[in-house]
């Protein structure tokens, strides 16, 4: 029989489980879901002794409390927020060995708009098309297709807990986005779309000079900006074609959309840019209100970019597997 590991004590439409995603399905119509800041998800595995794909909680609604029904390695990374067990307050990006009977709170945060929650082991939904994340659109995945509630218990696979000290790591890159939000303006690269061209050449340079900012629409499907409309040279008609995550797409009123994790898999508005999948995440932690500003690069950037990315964090997961299991 199987016993749960944690109990949610708090309500949250938007709170869900989540894993990398589920790919393979955009031609089909099905959005790629999972975490809207793949890197921290992946980071909490780490530091909770799990594969970088295992599903945890991703948190958008505060404060969030859970139960814990047994003993559990946790581990949370995202935005900047305290997190206290039992009222002991412990630091952003960090791991414990907690045990049953202890509430877990995450506070809203100080810094960033997402939190990760793993458990060793891995949150053990059922996989949907190869995934356990959460398609809140479609209404399957994660726990009933749907977001957490108070009251409901998740359970988790076998865990190895490893040596039980409590220990952390916060990523140089995590640290200079909280000093960007502090500023209030937060940068991103993209690359030209398909589109690119057929905008005014003022309309170009505003894109990259000017500042957008998150207006309250802003959710797992995209956020729509506001600032400098992004005008058309001649008028064009598009059929509706493929877009994904990251996608910049600019609407007849001028103000762009940035498509994200839950991204309609197609759409007929023109294109001006794609943001980079190495920062994607910095999307996903800038709160409503942020101001935005891009940069663009070219696609043998990207690749040095993504490269240079993927080597950072795999040193990073190395040097955490190491900690973990040598006292």
């Amino acid at each position: 029989m199987t016993t749960a590991t944690l109990e949610v004590r708090s309500n949250g439409a938007l709170n869900a489980v989540q894993d990398l995603g589920r790919t393979g399905w955009l031609a089909h119509g099905v959005s790629n879901a999972g975490a809207m800041d793949p890197q921290a998800l992946s980071m909490a595995n780490a530091l909770a002794g799990n594969e970088a794909g295992c599903a945890a909680i991703e948190i958008s609604l505060f404060p969030f409390r859970a139960q814990l029904l047994a003993d559990v390695r946790l581990a949370w990374t995202g935005a900047d927020s305290a997190v206290t067990i039992d009222g002991i307050v412990h630091p952003p990006w960090w791991s414990v060995h907690a045990s049953a009977g202890q509430t877990v709170t995450i506070a809203p945060p100080r810094r960033g708009a997402r939190m990760y929650l793993a458990c060793g082991g891995g949150i053990d939904v059922p996989q949907v098309l190869g995934s356990r994340s959460t398609d809140l659109k479609g209404g399957f995945g994660g726990l009933d297709g749907r977001g957490l509630k108070r009251g409901d218990q998740l359970t988790t696979a076998g865990q190895d807990i490893g040596n039980q000290r409590a220990f952390g790591v916060l990523p140089p890159e995590r640290q200079g986005l909280f000093d960007e939000l502090d500023s209030g303006i937060v940068t991103l690269r993209a690359i030209a779309a398909a589109e690119y061209d057929t905008f005014t050449a003022e309309a170009q340079a505003a894109f990259t000079q000017t500042h957008y900012t998150i207006t309250s629409e802003a959710n797992r499907t995209g956020y729509r900006l506001d600032g400098t409309p992004l005008v058309l040279s001649h008028r064009l008609e598009l059929l509706s074609h493929g877009i994904v995550p990251g996608t910049v797409q600019v609407p007849p009123n001028g103000q762009p959309i940035i498509q994200l994790a839950d991204a309609n898999t197609c759409g007929g508005y023109p294109k001006i840019a794609t943001v980079i999948e190495t920062d994607i995440w910095r999307v996903a932690q800038a709160p409503v209100g942020t101001r935005l500003r891009f940069v663009m690069v070219s696609a043998d950037t990207v690749i040095q970019l993504r490269r240079t990315h993927a080597r950072t964090h795999q040193r990073l997961a190395a040097d955490i597997s190491r900690w973990r299991q040598h006292p």
